[in-house]
């Protein structure tokens, strides 16, 4: 058996910067690197000495694609720290919100990023060329989440409407009406989606990976839940970094994250859907089941299709909370700043993000750690890329290549997102 390596020095179709390079020696995989090279972000940095109030729109930044993540994480984070409860309306239009941003990312993600890895073409705009049907309606799809976006957070990307304890405007019932006919057509758009990605070809790949997702009794989770895993985990969020940790490895400009004693692990769509199977509604599990993914799938090639499953979620969601929609008397919650240490986490598309903040009595931050779904990831990318390269190993250098990248994009991976703080340490002889 050749010698072999495949290396891919910047790869398309992720959002940020990061390479490929993968060695075969005499048959057997003998190492794999995912690098990061994108600068880091520092904004853990860029947090500290701010009012709590900053962290929403500052986190916002630090994703065009998810910035509803990374708000509703801190503003979790600092009501942990203030003893603030926000329920009933405004609880449901923080999923709302959440809603949108599946939704776009979703329709971006499966029909722009990903979909045309399976169907052999190089990027959306070749595929467009051949199905412009297809692009035209993953566009439609995508401005859907995107105009839910705009109207609960004030902008399609960034939003400044969410603040600590609840939002600075509530929009008024009548402003949601325009949003339920194209939210019937989305989900419609979704269903098909559905049907459409359990038609893909597959590769013939599964992993068992310990999945990690939240999950709250009686919804499938976007804001709010415990921490589980399919091999016994379940802590509450406050006690993430006492079973959690971050590795510092020399290839990436990211930390990877490992849990205590036992290694790498999965969040995102795929750990979601086998940790929170039962909190679908029927409709989303009825087509999961025609799409033959049962109640728990180990091929990461198939979250294309999960994905798919959830957007249907995410648009039946949305059009119950919007036809329930009766505007709250405030905004906001009323509460005090307080001295003390803060800790949310919620499911971002690519999975979960975690937040913890230390904070003074006026409630300025003293410190704060930000744990994005993509450096959470790492580990099971490289473990996916060395299984798919062992099973693979006879294709051709340059069908191998292309599957490994196509293996990275089962993530969605933020790279941008993952480069959020490194601690240099340079040894001198």
């Amino acid at each position: 058996m050749k010698n072999k390596t495949v290396k891919v020095d910047y790869l398309a179709r992720v959002e940020g910067e990061g390479a490929l390079h993968i060695k075969v020696k005499k048959g057997t995989v003998t190492d794999v690197k995912f690098k990061i090279f994108e600068p880091p972000r520092l904004f853990e940095g860029f947090l500290k000495g701010r009012l709590y109030s900053e962290a929403p729109d500052i986190t916002a930044r630090i994703c065009g694609i998810c910035p509803v993540a990374y708000q509703m994480s801190s503003v979790h984070a600092m009501e942990y720290a203030f003893g603030v409860k926000v329920n009933n309306q405004l609880r449901d239009l923080r999923r709302l919100l959440y809603c949108g941003e599946w939704i776009e990312s979703h329709a971006l993600h499966i029909y722009l990023l990903h979909a045309p890895d399976f169907l052999g073409y190089e990027d959306a705009i070749q595929l467009g060329k051949d199905h412009p049907d297809v692009v035209t309606k993953a566009l439609k799809l995508k401005k859907i989440g995107n105009d839910l976006v705009a109207l609960l957070g004030g902008r399609e990307i960034h939003p400044i409407n969410v603040r600590v304890g609840g939002f600075y405007k509530l929009p008024e019932k009548s402003e949601f009406d325009g949003l339920l006919e194209p939210l019937e057509w989305a989900l419609q758009a979704s269903i098909d989606t559905v049907r459409l990605t359990a038609g893909l070809p597959f590769p013939d790949y599964e992993c068992d990976y310990e999945c990690v997702a939240l999950r709250n009794p009686g919804e499938y989770p976007f804001n709010e839940g415990r921490l589980v895993s399919n091999r016994g985990l379940d802590i509450a969020i406050s006690e993430y970094e006492t079973r959690f940790s971050e590795e510092h490895i020399k290839h990436a400009n990211a930390l990877h994250s490992v849990i205590n004693g036992r290694g790498g692990y999965l969040v995102g769509p795929l750990a979601r859907y086998n940790l929170n199977f039962d909190q679908l509604t029927p409709l989303a599990q009825d087509l999961a089941r025609e799409a033959k993914l049962g109640e728990q799938c180990h091929n990461p090639y198939k979250s294309i299709i999960v994905r798919a499953v959830e957007t249907v979620y995410a648009c039946e969601e949305a059009i119950r909370i919007i036809k329930g929609y009766q505007k709250p008397g405030s905004p906001v919650v009323d509460f005090v700043p307080r001295a003390g240490i803060g800790f949310g986490c919620t499911e971002a598309p690519r999975g979960i993000l975690y937040h913890r903040y230390r904070l003074d009595e006026r409630g300025e931050i003293l410190n704060a750690k930000i744990v994005p779904p993509t450096a959470q990831n790492q580990k099971a990318i490289e473990k996916d890329l060395h299984d798919v390269v062992a099973k693979f190993i006879s294709k051709p250098e340059k069908e191998l290549t292309w599957l490994c990248e196509q293996t990275v994009r089962n993530y969605d991976p933020c790279i941008s997102c993952a480069t959020h703080f490194i601690r240099l340490h340079i040894e001198r002889e």
